[in-house]
């Protein structure tokens, strides 16, 4: 990189720390600098995915075929730029990938938000699961130092290029190549407990084995999501018995889905055969409200659902219970078929939070035990729901 080329990006990351904290994504001086210091385009390898025209596939944009200046400016963009759909990484893509992102740099904005939120005391050990391509990995080396930072990735190949790239930037964390749903195991000695645990991936519940991990008043931040695609961010102090509880951040941050937390291939979604018909008072819109379509993903927890303006198609995968919801005089009417009501679990979800004045997701919180997981309504006494634990 020449000097020219090593003064814009030096400029263009002075821009969006400034950017970030005219938003109030950045608080603190800790974060500006890491962000002022660390080269996201180190991150980036050599290629990342854009999504087409249409939105049907993933289109690689590789560095070579663009102006030094134009990839630089593409890496200090306030997005995320995924490196990987369905194990192909970037770089490796032949042309358009139809299929899921695996692996991305997820938008600083969103980065660092999370991590002022977690209120980092000086001294303290960060768990993080999911290193991705070790872009927020190496904010947490700048700011805290690498001895105590600890990093979590499952696949090998994700996990090598970003302990190349952290090395390249003078970064030498701990990074373990394992599954993140049990985090770091060597965790479990109390003199190895964490101060922090922040999570870069999403999950259908809190896995247990962090809980152990964390030390009594320790902190986890992870987001909740579910095979219906809604998330909102859970901010819990861990007890003393190895439990954990919190509330809600307020709007609905999302990332995808950990690997083993992701739905199994479902096939094509097919109308229910004929079964019980009712009229129902909610239609497709329910499922636009982030609130409302996190508690209709734990109300029908094992669904799949494809939300149109006109219709909704649920499918249970377990049961192979179906409900479709369509248009009906001016009013929606539901079909069920199966062992499981999926419509008539999602109606209850959402009477009770219509019936508490549609609060916002910040007025939820989670508790976490070893026995069980529930989401819950203003307080653990308040209404709530199980998650698919």
């Amino acid at each position: 990189m020449t000097h020219s080329t090593t003064d814009a990006a030096a400029e263009l990351r002075r821009a969006l720390a400034a950017d970030l904290i005219e938003r109030g994504e950045v608080r603190t001086g800790r974060w500006r600098d890491a962000v002022q210091e660390v080269p996201r385009e180190v991150f980036l390898g050599e290629a990342v995915y854009r999504l087409t025209e249409d939105g049907s596939a993933w289109r690689p944009v590789r560095r070579d075929r663009l102006g030094e200046q134009e990839w630089l400016e593409l890496a200090y963009q306030d997005v995320s730029w995924v490196t990987q759909v369905d194990g192909v990484d970037a770089a490796d893509a032949m042309g358009d990938v139809v299929g899921s992102p695996t692996s991305s740099s997820t938008l600083p904005s969103l980065v660092v938000a999370m991590l002022e939120d977690m209120d980092i005391g000086a001294g303290q050990r960060v768990l993080e699961i999911g290193t991705g391509t070790g872009y927020s990995t190496a904010l947490l080396c700048q700011a805290l130092g690498d001895a105590r930072v600890t990093s979590v990735e499952v696949d090998s190949g994700v996990a090598a290029a970003a302990a190349a790239a952290l090395a390249r930037v003078g970064h030498r964390p701990r990074l373990l190549v394992a599954d993140g749903v049990l985090g770091d195991l060597d965790g479990l000695a109390d003199d190895r407990r964490y101060d922090r645990l922040v999570a870069t991936c999403s999950f259908r519940y809190l896995p247990p084995p962090w809980l152990d991990q964390v030390r009594p008043g320790g902190t986890i931040l992870f987001t909740l999501s579910g095979w219906m695609h809604a998330n909102a961010q859970a901010l819990l102090t861990v007890t003393d018995d190895a439990c954990a509880e919190g509330r809600f951040l307020t709007g609905h941050r999302s990332f995808m889905l950990a690997r083993p937390h992701q739905p199994p291939p479902a096939g094509p979604l097919l109308y229910p055969p004929a079964g019980a018909e009712r009229p129902s008072a909610l239609g497709p819109e329910v499922l636009r409200e982030p609130t409302a379509r996190l508690l209709a993903q734990l109300a029908a927890p094992g669904a799949v659902a494809v939300a149109t303006s006109r219709d909704v198609l649920l499918w249970d995968i377990a049961s192979g219970s179906r409900t479709h919801v369509q248009p009906e005089d001016g009013g929606w009417r539901v079909r069920q078929s199966g062992p499981v009501r999926l419509w008539d679990q999602v109606e209850d979800a959402i009477r009770t939070w219509h019936d508490h004045g549609s609060p916002d997701i910040s007025r939820f919180g989670l508790t976490a035990t070893p026995a069980e997981q529930r989401l819950w309504l203003d307080s653990p006494q308040g209404p709530s729901w199980r998650l698919p634990i």
